[in-house]
Parts: C-alpha cells; structure tokens; sequence
C-alpha cells in the first residue's frame, strides 16, 4: 500500500494538486499545463504495454521504482524548464505504471503464501491514500508555493520509501517472470484479488502474450468464436471511454473548483475526497457477487462518474462539487476489476491479449482527455464544454455496454 501510494499517490497524482500552485506563479499555462498530464499518461501507458519485457526481481524492481520516483519528484521541484519537465513527467509515467505491477505481483503472491488474500483489497487503496496525503498537504501548505510541494513530496517520499525498503527483499516473494504484456498493463491489480487466482496473473518464463482472438481457437464452433470476438472488440472500445471520461476531472479537479469557488478554502478539499472515494470503491468493487454480469455493472459505474461530472457543472457549489468527487471516485478501481474480470469470462486463462488492448485503450483516453479539454478552457474560459463532453461520452459508452450485453445474451439463447 505504501509503495502504491508513492508510485502512483505521488509519482502520478501530486501534479493535480500543485497544478493551481504552478499556474498561479506563473510557470505554466493551463495549455502546457495539459501537455505534462498527457506526457504523464502516456509515460504510463508505455510503461505497462513493457512491462513483461523487464525480466528483474520483482522486489528489486519495486525498490527502484521508489528511489527513483523520489528523485524525479524533486526534479520537479529544482527547476522551471518545460521540456525538463515533460521528460520528467513522461518518465515518472512509465516509473509508476512499472513500480505498480511489479509491487502488485509481488504483494498478491506474498499474500496467496501468507493465506491472507481477503487483504489484497488493501493494496489497491494505496493510490487513494497518497492522494489524499498529497491533497490535504497542499491545502495546508500550499501557500509556501509550487517548488517546496514538488521538493516536499519527494522528501516524504523518501522517507516512506526507506520505511518499508526492508520489506522489498530480493527473491522473497518472487513471481515467475515476466507476467504476460496484457496482465502487466491492464492495471488489472484490481482484479487479481481475492476473487482471482491465488496471487496474480504469472506466467512461467518464456510465455508471450496470446492475440485477442486466442482462446476462441479452443472453441470449435464457429458461432462462438464469432461471438467472442464481436463482444472482445466491443469491449476494448468501450473500456477507452472512462479513460477519457475521468481523466479530465481527476487532472483539472482543484483548477476547476477555484476558478467557481474564489477564495474558498472548500477547492483543495476535493481531491482529498476523490482519493477516499478511490479507497472505499477499491475495498467494496472486489466485494460484488461474482455472478453480476460485468457489462452491466461497468455501465452503472459509468452513470455514476458521468452524474459526478455533471454535479460539478449544474451544481457548481461546495456540495456539488463533494458529490462529484465522491461519485467519480467511488467506480474508479472498480471499473478496471469488472472489464478484466469481463476479459476473463470471455477468454478464460488466455484474456491476457484481450486485457492488454483493452489497457491500451484505456490509455489512449486518458492521453487524449488533458489535450481536448486544455485547449477549449483557454479558447472558452471555462471547462464546462470539455467536462460536458466527458459526461455525454460516459453515458454512451454505458448505453452500449447494455446494448451489447442484450446482443450478447440473445445470441447465447439462440
């Protein structure tokens, strides 16, 4: 949990809270400002399509992962240069996406020796506990400006790292490298709880990534795999759509809330309440009964994210605002846990491929959000359109989840 909430708490996240220090002192603009988000999305999203091509201890990777996130947190912190910060960004992408699988696997199996897998939920509240941490931080501290958050983070980084650095201990709870691509990038940690295998998604050495299409070769009829595929192809679009529709909340969230809330002490309260919301969805989501089907219940965690993005905007107050970051929170992790578990339902033990193009959708979405929704707000002064098209993209993606479950379920009876 500690290694999540550095690797992703901050190495990902502590830009959305010091983004309004950084645009009020005049380093950035809200544009480039959306470029370094994006640099940061993409940095992650080819950190985990590369992750089994990494063939290290699975602890000493974790080790390196916090080490050098520290150090690029401070980076931040030291200088002014834009392009200096994009290559930052960009690597502490692919960092976090690398540390959060290889401490994900390596926390599954010690729990599945340990016969303590109802604690896997507790891993994946990591990200949401360095969240709030680095939300309420710069709330209370924001004041000493943009440089001493970045410098300040990556010192309590430091310190946390060196807390559980003995912990991480070469070959002790080592998982059979690599994982396959899919499993590695699908972020499919959620998934792999205490619902899923005893201890995450490894393959033995030397096992590559099946195609998309793989396990339908074990069904022999064609009816079936013609099925297989269609729902496979439907579900990697349709997995894109909350990458793109949270992502514009969850980068500009505080930027938002000030620019409603002038001279309010409620906006840096928010993402605080969005990281909660992320910790009480990760704990509940792997509690859901297993036979609920999975396209139904990502369509309702994708009204209750577009509801959470039109509450800020109809609602532009304290408590719309607060019912917006709880509800965009809550279905976070819990969407990634219902699209691999779909993946699994639809190529059993061979979804790695599924789950890797399902991530790399999901990536593509999350890049695209902060270089639609910048430009807009700077041509408009507002974000409401870019969030407005947030909110309509959610609620179609749901509305063809259902379409597809229905085809689907039809064609079953047939």
């Amino acid at each position: 949990m500690v290694a999540l909430a550095v690797a992703l708490g901050v190495g990902r996240f502590a830009f959305t809270p010091l983004l309004p220090l950084m645009l009020q002192n005049g380093s950035i603009d809200i544009r480039h400002g959306g470029w370094l988000a994006s640099f940061n999305y993409a940095g992650y999203f080819i950190g985990a399509i590369t992750c089994a091509a990494l063939r290290v201890d699975h602890a000493r990777m974790v080790r390196a992962g916090l080490a050098i996130t520290v150090v690029l947190t401070v980076v931040m912190g030291v200088t002014d240069t834009f392009w200096i910060w994009a290559l930052v960004r960009l690597a502490g992408g692919a960092i976090s996406a690398w540390t959060f699988v290889f401490a994900s696997q390596w926390g599954l199996r010690r729990l599945a020796e340990l016969d303590a897998h109802r604690w896997s939920g507790v891993i994946y509240t990591g990200p949401g506990v360095g969240i709030v941490g680095t939300g309420l931080l710069v709330s209370a501290a924001g004041g000493l400006g943009a440089k001493v958050g970045w410098i300040g983070f990556g010192l309590i980084s430091a310190v946390l790292a060196a807390l559980v650095w003995h912990v991480f201990e070469a070959g002790r709870g080592r998982v059979a490298p690599p994982v396959s691509p899919a499993a590695a990038a699908a972020r499919v940690k959620p998934g792999a709880t205490a619902h899923d295998q005893s201890g995450g998604h490894a393959r033995p050495s030397g096992h590559t990534a099946p195609s998309v299409h793989s396990s339908a070769s074990t069904h022999h009829a064609r009816p079936a795999e013609t099925t297989h595929r269609a729902d496979a192809i439907w579900l990697v679009v349709l997995y894109g759509v909350p990458g793109f529709g949270y992502i514009i909340t969850a980068t500009f969230l505080p930027v938002i809330a000030r620019a409603a809330l002038p001279g309010s002490a409620w906006p840096d309260l928010f993402w605080p309440m969005f990281g909660v919301a992320l910790m009480v969805g990760a704990l509940l989501g792997a509690r859901l009964p297993l036979h609920w089907d999975n396209r139904t219940l990502l369509a309702g965690a994708y009204v209750l994210q577009a509801a959470g993005i039109a509450s800020g905007i109809i609602w532009p107050t304290a408590a719309g605002f607060s019912i917006g970051s709880v509800l965009i929170g809550l279905p976070f992790t819990a969407i990634t846990l219902f699209a691999m578990r779909e993946a699994r339902r639809l190529h059993g033990e061979h979804a790695a491929g599924l789950m890797g193009y399902a991530t790399a959708a999901y990536g593509i979405g999350q890049i695209a959000g902060p270089l639609v929704a910048a430009p807009v707000a700077a041509h408009t002064g507002s974000f409401s359109p870019a969030l407005w098209l947030a909110a309509f993209a959610l609620m179609l993606g749901a509305i063809g989840l259902l379409i597809v479950t229905r085809v689907s379920k039809n064609r079953s009876h047939r």
